[in-house]
């Protein structure tokens, strides 16, 4: 008996050794495989609408940016002006932005069509409602054209103003508001315009539109008439180096500033 249980034990012990010898042939158990999601490109951000104050000052620099910059003004002729014949304008004037674009923004293809200021140049309008903030910052620093590079004279800030009232709702149609056979606003409330006009206007430019005579001679309300997109440009954006306010700071609408100049256009002419 003693030897038959000493039999079985050995029996066992081979036993557990064996499967002990099978377990650790067994290969060591793979982790299971982990993914890296892909990598995603964070989605582009859009820049903050501009400031009234911003495209007010565009606005300006637009008009005239030597005189809103404070900048020495050139002695020379633009170097694009020597793309033109017809606007016989020397100096400063041909640096202008409005002198080749036009007061309508439509260049050659607006009031600035015809008569001593045509230039043949096409308008900011097009480009404006259809490239970029930053397309039109690489405009102004001569990306299309090295001879249109206005950040040699124009800070960063300007440049950005600059383009800020080309693009955010600074530029507009404006025939959609004036008659360009006669010259009058579309749709204008006079009445409301000289309610708006005697509240803002006339404390600088009197009752009467005299108080400030335009090339020491002309009343505002002559040059409403004569050039009613000038006029309009500076209701909504100001004088160049003057404390004239601007029509978008003070959150005037379009129609205001049409309204405004329907009233100036009944004022005396001289």
């Amino acid at each position: 008996m003693k030897k038959m249980l000493k039999i079985l034990g050995i029996l066992v012990i081979l036993s557990l050794g064996l499967f002990v010898l099978a377990a650790c042939s067994q290969p060591a158990a793979t982790p299971p495989a982990t993914t890296t999601p892909p990598a995603t490109t964070p989605p582009a951000t859009t820049p903050p609408p501009a400031t009234p104050a911003t495209i007010a000052l565009g606005g300006k620099l637009y008009d005239n940016w030597m005189k809103t910059a404070g900048v020495a003004t050139p002695t020379e002729n633009s170097t694009l002006w020597a793309g033109q014949t017809t606007n016989t304008r020397t100096g400063a004037d041909t640096w202008r932005c409005k002198e080749c674009h036009g007061w309508d923004y439509k260049g050659k293809d607006g009031a600035y069509g015809k008569g001593s200021h045509l230039t043949g140049f096409p308008g900011v309008y097009g480009a404006a409602t259809t490239k970029t903030v930053a397309e039109l910052t690489s405009v102004l620093k001569g990306s299309a054209n090295a001879n249109h590079n206005f950040s040699t004279y124009l800070n960063a800030d300007q440049i950005s103003a600059l383009a800020a009232f080309l693009k955010e709702g600074a530029v507009i149609d404006e025939s959609q508001y004036i008659d360009y056979a006669t010259k009058k606003p579309k749709s204008a409330d006079t009445a409301k315009g000289k309610t708006l006009y005697d509240g803002t206007c006339a404390a600088c430019h009197g009752a009467d539109g005299k108080l400030i005579l335009f090339g020491g001679k002309d009343t505002l309300g002559f040059l409403a008439n004569d050039n009613p997109y000038e006029t309009l440009h500076k209701i909504r954006f100001g004088q160049p180096g003057a404390g004239m306010p601007s029509g978008v700071e003070q959150q005037r609408s379009i129609q205001d500033a049409v309204d405004i100049l329907a009233h100036a256009q009944t004022l005396p002419d001289k």
